[in-house]
């Protein structure tokens, strides 16, 4: 009986740690998403016939990767998106709401599930493998492959890439606007200071320059740390460098499947009084499109939340020492400014940005 639990046991644990690989894997828009077997059985809703702006007929599509299927999910007709990555409808990786991914077909993206739904053009990742590269062209699908976006800048262009070849460029442009009126409510007051911060995940890993989520940090009233320290995407940032020379504000990650997340809670970070920690979300991470949004809010909540913990009641003033204190509220939604939450003692305590 005791064998049987160890067993059963380790297996979970096996299976959890492949499952987290696959998904990092997914995110960073590797050639798993191709590669791997199974996948959803059920039907794709049948294509609606119709014509771009340009008058060319809309075509069907097929994608292999979560943030595409994100963005195609906006700038489709119904029925046009046939199938979308797996990853979509799982919580831990998907970069959509859940019930709108659930609208559509999920697959794990191998050459033979892709063949059975007969699409016209087939949307993957710049890291496809070379063999399901060359099956997808031997079958004569239009193959495009989209690269990460490093910065907002590149985001915006996936977008309207996106678009326009779904035939509705007029829906990417929609969703750009989005984009910039979220840039423009969450820019932090004119002559501000950056404030030093870091994007910490679970296990202790950092996001490095040249990411999107950094471009973000910077739009919002942040710099990061770890450039300067020498780190890049994906490098680990040990607890001890962390207690060592602490950030003003450290975004945490977290990864609920993840035991390596009790770094991220450790008793000795309450000890940072000059330190805040706020929870970002892992679906707004990595990918662009709809997620911009939410990520920027969520960054313009958190620096609001610093802002006014650090007035005093009686001048109005930045108090030069003593620790942060309150949580951050929710993101303003459809205005340019926002207000946080009464103050609370909160000092060295996780905190969420979000509502």
């Amino acid at each position: 009986m005791i064998l049987s639990s160890a067993l059963t046991t380790s297996v979970g644990r096996g299976r959890r740690k492949a499952r987290r690989f696959l998904v990092v894997l997914a995110l960073a828009g590797s050639a798993a998403l191709a590669g791997c077997g199974g996948g959803d059985t059920t039907e794709a809703a049948p294509a609606v016939p119709g014509h771009g702006e340009s008058g060319a007929e809309r075509p069907t599509i097929v994608s292999l990767n979560p943030c595409t299927d994100a963005i195609l999910a906006e700038v489709t007709d119904p029925g046009q998106l046939l199938a979308i990555s797996s990853y979509s409808q799982d919580p831990e990786s998907s970069s959509m709401p859940i019930a709108r991914a659930r609208r559509y077909r999920a697959i794990s993206g191998t050459v033979e599930e892709v063949a059975t739904i007969h699409p016209r053009v087939v949307v993957a990742s710049a890291f496809l493998d070379p063999a399901s590269e060359a099956a997808f062209r031997r079958l004569g699908y239009r193959l495009v492959k989209m690269p990460i976006a490093s910065d907002l800048g590149a985001a915006r262009e996936q977008v309207r890439t996106l678009a326009r070849l779904a035939g509705h460029a007029a829906l990417g442009e929609r969703l750009v606007a989005r984009i910039d009126a979220a840039v423009r409510r969450d820019a932090p007051p004119p002559g501000s200071a950056l404030l030093p911060a870091i994007v910490w995940e679970s296990g202790g890993l950092v996001a490095g320059d040249q990411t999107l989520i950094v471009d973000m940090m910077k739009h919002t009233g942040f710099t990061n740390i770890a450039g300067a320290r020498g780190l890049s995407q994906a490098d680990y940032l040990p607890l001890e460098h962390v207690l060592a020379d602490p950030p003003r504000v450290v975004f945490a990650v977290g990864d609920p499947l993840a035991e390596e997340d009790r770094m991220l809670h450790h008793p000795a970070l309450s000890a940072l009084t000059s330190t805040r920690r706020f929870l970002l979300s892992r679906s707004i991470l990595w990918c662009g499109g709809a997620t911009i949004p939410r990520a920027l809010d969520e960054l313009a909540a958190a620096r609001r939340a610093l802002a006014e913990t650090e007035m005093t009641p009686a001048h109005g003033a930045r108090a030069a020492t003593g620790p942060a204190t309150g949580p951050a509220t929710g993101p303003a939604t459809g205005t340019a400014t926002g207000t946080a939450s009464a103050p609370a003692k909160a000092t060295g305590r996780i905190v969420s940005a979000r509502p």
